[in-house]
């Protein structure tokens, strides 16, 4: 393991951050010898930021956490575009609207982790970069940035390539996004001292554009840190689950749920993502990892717990592992549980048990829904149910006044009559 001078990139370094640097020993010189300030850009192409964005918080969690500034910034006038990087085909293209909501949704997740009223140096800030992106001039922006870029050099970096060699167009936009980005970086600086720009290893080729682009239009010598794309042991992708998308925001994801994901985590993962995804000190890590066999759950706990007080508090985080606890370990039927509300009159005239599974967010489409029953996972009330076209309703309420719906071991959902 490289032996860093500062202490931003040995923490990164020790816990599995790094994937490249454009200039290693400079920016750890940097680094160690002054305040920096580095940001990483969030286009807001959704209400919310999911599990796969978590890794690039983190790292700018730690760079505050030793002495730095970090910058988070909105994309209120890239998203207008889209990022095409190793995209399959266009975004949709959203209204100003739809953008400047998203980023009001979005702000809400980083005040967890960030800290922006730290000082006037330390502080974190939110930028939103529509502020010099959508008043720009176009004839003056090409005179004056366009110029800089080569086309060939454009249509050699991997994002690109990729989308090209599936034979998928590439819009005249979606070309123009790297140009924009690399402009964000030039502005970061010339605004904010913006010395470093950080993002997953697919973003790589558009920093190394902003510091190409920095040195031919005179801000100091600019730097790059990426960090891998995540996947789990199993090749899955960060940020996703059978379920969907595995949201920050608790209005799209209950905090319950977010904990039992993490609770989920293959065996094989629990260790590299305390290392990513916790504050846990690299020797209670270490302890963790020597945990086996049935014990490695007790770590799974403390991971979830962690992960989510992070983002929802130690309160949130602990109530989600104690309904957990009384679900799996007790049997109790939880109030805490997941809860959807149905019409009374809907349960007195019985409900398909495809479409309230469908309905509970258990399953995506009736198919699927009769394929987890077909295979024996679905219970009413912890009794397997093996009919799909059995109807539910009013008689299957307990005492408790709800219906208990499982998928599996780990899933449940209370339904409630309204």
């Amino acid at each position: 393991m490289t032996k860093f001078k500062s202490d931003f990139l040995r923490i990164l370094s020790e816990r599995g951050f790094i994937h490249q640097m454009s200039d290693e020993t400079g920016l750890d010189d940097l680094l160690a010898k002054e305040s920096v300030t580095a940001y990483i850009g969030y286009d807001p192409t959704a209400s919310s930021l999911h599990v796969g964005h978590l890794m690039q918080i983190m790292m700018l969690r730690w760079f505050q956490t030793t002495g730095h500034q970090p910058i988070s910034l909105m994309g209120g006038g890239t998203g207008m575009v889209g990022d095409p990087s190793f995209k399959e085909e266009a975004r949709k293209l959203m209204t100003i609207d739809m953008i400047e909501d998203n980023i009001a949704s979005i702000k809400r997740c980083f005040a967890n982790y960030l800290d922006y009223d730290k000082g006037p140096k330390g502080g974190a800030l939110m930028i939103n970069n529509a502020e010099w992106l959508r008043p720009l001039n176009y004839l003056e922006f090409l005179r004056d940035v366009g110029r800089h870029f080569s086309v060939n050099r454009m249509l050699s970096f991997d994002s690109v390539k990729t989308r090209l060699d599936r034979e998928q167009s590439l819009s005249f936009l979606e070309f123009n996004y790297m140009i924009l980005q690399a402009y964000d970086f030039v502005e970061l600086n010339q605004r904010y001292d913006c010395r470093l720009q950080m993002g997953g290893s697919d973003q790589w080729g558009n920093i190394i554009n902003g510091i190409d682009l920095g040195h031919r239009m005179g801000t100091p010598q600019l730097y790059a840190l990426t960090a891998p794309l995540l996947t789990t042991s199993s090749g899955a992708k960060m940020g996703k689950s059978a379920s969907g998308a595995v949201w920050l925001n608790a209005d799209l994801l209950p905090v319950y749920d977010f904990w039992q994901y993490w609770r989920n985590t293959e065996d094989a993962d629990v260790v590299r993502f305390l290392k990513l995804f916790t504050l846990l000190p690299m020797d209670e890590i270490e302890r963790l990892a020597a945990l086996g066999g049935s014990e490695i759950n007790e770590a799974k706990k403390i991971l979830a717990t962690e992960v989510t007080t992070l983002l929802h508090g130690r309160e949130g985080a602990e109530q989600a592992a104690e309904t957990a606890r009384k679900t799996f370990e007790e049997g109790a039927l939880a109030d805490t549980l997941p809860t959807i509300e149905i019409a009374s009159s809907e349960l007195d005239a019985g409900i398909g048990l495809l479409a309230l599974i469908v309905k509970a967010g258990l399953a995506a489409s009736n198919g699927e829904a009769r394929r987890h029953v077909q295979g024996g996972a679905v219970k009413i009330n912890d009794v397997g149910v093996s009919d799909e076209r059995m109807s539910v309703g009013s008689a299957e309420v307990t005492g408790d006044g709800v219906i208990k719906l499982s998928l599996g071991k780990k899933k449940h959902i209370l339904v409630k009559p309204a």
